[in-house]
């Protein structure tokens, strides 16, 4: 038997020697059933390359995303080495769009990182100590969720101003309220648990309890909301920008792109077309992988 079929009967042994065996085994019956579905890895393979695009940028790009050809204005698809044409400053547009793809990148990234962790832990506090603090943090939770996001996001960036770092801070602000309810639900199914009676009455306390044994049981569908979600978080932030309180000119911020190129849309249909289309596509990506993950990690799935 080779090492790798050694490697993998290991991996796919029903009886684990060990947590970090058990651990590695689990992650890895999630990857075979994950590349199973071949419309989560087609969503997955987007978002590989979208990242090697980002991150080789200076070496994809064809032209300056900053430099300004005033007499090549507004060039057609393929014109003079233009191969997405140029914008109304004489911008190449395929470059625009390459680094572009390094802001989006960005804002969803800090966003992923900000909204679950503040929803994670809103969530498992207010679910596991009960009483006035779940209800008090529940309806701060009402509050936000009442309002539509981009509307929120709106008020947060008008009062904080202009800018990718408020852009960023604006909808995690706004976006962190579902994680918390799921957080809350969990939990509450998690803390009457057998386990968790015997692990407090081992000495744990609430802070042990939640962050060693609750928290980890959240993970699995925080993951999947956070995919889902990311192609919402990329409307908003091509929102705020498409309004201009997003990435400032002269910053390739696909929403800006696509305000600039509302104005020649029936003449020049590429200048804004382009842009919608990258965030057509990522959005698309994000929501393929999120459907694929959410098969994956779904607890009541009877096939796992």
């Amino acid at each position: 038997m080779s090492e790798t079929q050694t490697l993998r009967a290991w991996l796919l042994t029903d009886a684990p020697t060990s947590r970090r065996h058990a651990k590695l085994a689990s992650l890895y019956k999630g990857w075979l059933s994950l590349r199973s579905n071949s419309m989560a890895m087609f969503g997955l393979a987007i978002l590989i390359i979208l990242g090697l695009i980002a991150a080789a940028a200076p070496l994809l790009a064809p032209h300056d995303p900053f430099f300004q050809d005033l007499g090549n204005r507004l060039g057609p698809l393929g014109a003079e080495d233009h191969v997405l044409g140029t914008d109304s400053l004489g911008r190449d547009i395929l470059s625009r769009l390459i680094y572009g793809s390094r802001i989006t990148l960005y804002i969803v990234t800090l966003v992923a990182l900000i909204a679950p962790i503040a929803g994670l832990l809103v969530g498992t506090v207010s679910g596991y100590a009960g009483g006035w603090i779940d209800m008090i943090l529940m309806r701060i939770t009402d509050i936000f969720l009442a309002f539509p996001r981009l509307v929120l996001a709106l008020a947060f960036v008008a009062a904080l101003g202009a800018g990718i770092e408020n852009a960023v801070l604006a909808i995690s602000l706004t976006a962190w309220p579902p994680y918390a309810r799921i957080a809350r639900a969990e939990t509450l199914t998690i803390r009457s648990s057998d386990f968790i009676s015997a692990i407090r009455l081992q000495g744990a306390g609430p802070l042990r309890i939640i962050t060693k044994h609750i928290w980890p049981l959240c993970i699995s569908s925080l993951i999947v909301r956070v995919t889902l979600d990311m192609a919402g978080i990329i409307l908003a932030a091509a929102g705020l920008g498409f309004l201009g309180l997003g990435a400032q000119p002269p910053s390739p911020e696909w929403g800006a792109m696509i305000s600039e190129g509302r104005r020649f849309i029936l003449d020049y249909w590429w200048v804004a077309t382009m842009p919608g289309l990258a965030i057509f596509t990522v959005s698309l990506a994000f929501n393929l992988l999120g459907d694929g993950l959410r098969d994956v990690l779904d607890p009541k799935d009877s096939g796992q």
